[in-house]
């Protein structure tokens, strides 16, 4: 399947999503690869994360970039070689590429109700507004993980923690949107956040305010 959704949280951000439906021939065929990253997929043992890999090359392409546009920083990083700030996400059948003027992150999650069993591990400030018995539960938790992962994709500084360093403002699942912050060494940081679902998945985009 080609291009699965296009999203522009601003004027300055885009967002595409790939439906992950092709065999990982079919993938590997239309995109060259740089030398070490044709020996990463290979070296690959699922082919689930070859076949996301590749689709995120696809995703590259919608946005005129090839894989040799890409690269990554000491801390894991992407950057592209124009400057533009992007974001990678994959997920089972789903990947996502956001680009963008400003620093970004971006997650895509499967909902599955294994999250509430980790949810005290990566949530604190979000618990005094969660109601476990909510019948959105799982999929409010899966919103604030995708979120906090993207403020974590966005920040890309060890030692930042989900528990102790971020937070995500109440918000309820037609909203589309909340607030989240980072307070690290000292310092506050906020952050708009966009976020979706699709096919039992959850996206979220985070913004620099």
């Amino acid at each position: 399947m080609p291009l699965y959704k296009t999203l522009t949280p601003n004027p300055q951000t885009t967002v595409k999503i790939w439906k992950i439906t092709e065999s990982y021939d079919d993938l590997l065929k239309p995109v060259t690869l740089k030398p070490e990253n044709m020996e990463r997929v290979l070296g690959m043992k699922s082919e689930l994360h070859q076949r996301g890999f590749l689709s995120v090359r696809h995703l590259l392409a919608e946005f005129g970039y090839q894989d040799s546009d890409l690269f990554y920083d000491e801390n894991g990083k992407p950057h592209l070689k124009d400057g533009k700030h992007i974001s990678i996400t994959h997920s089972f059948t789903f990947s996502g590429v956001v680009v963008s003027d400003c620093e970004v992150g971006i997650d895509i999650e499967k909902q599955r109700e294994k999250i509430g069993r980790i949810a005290h591990k990566f949530m604190d400030y979000e618990s005094q507004y969660l109601d476990s018995n909510d019948k959105e539960y799982v999929r409010k938790l899966t919103v604030i993980w995708c979120v906090k992962e993207s403020l974590y994709k966005l920040f890309a500084t060890p030692g930042l923690s989900f528990l102790q360093h971020t937070m995500v403002i109440p918000f309820m699942i037609h909203d589309e949107e909340t607030v989240a912050w980072i307070d690290y060494d000292n310092k506050k940081y906020r952050y708009n956040t966009t976020f979706l679902e699709f096919e039992g998945f959850s996206c979220a985009i985070a913004l620099p305010s």
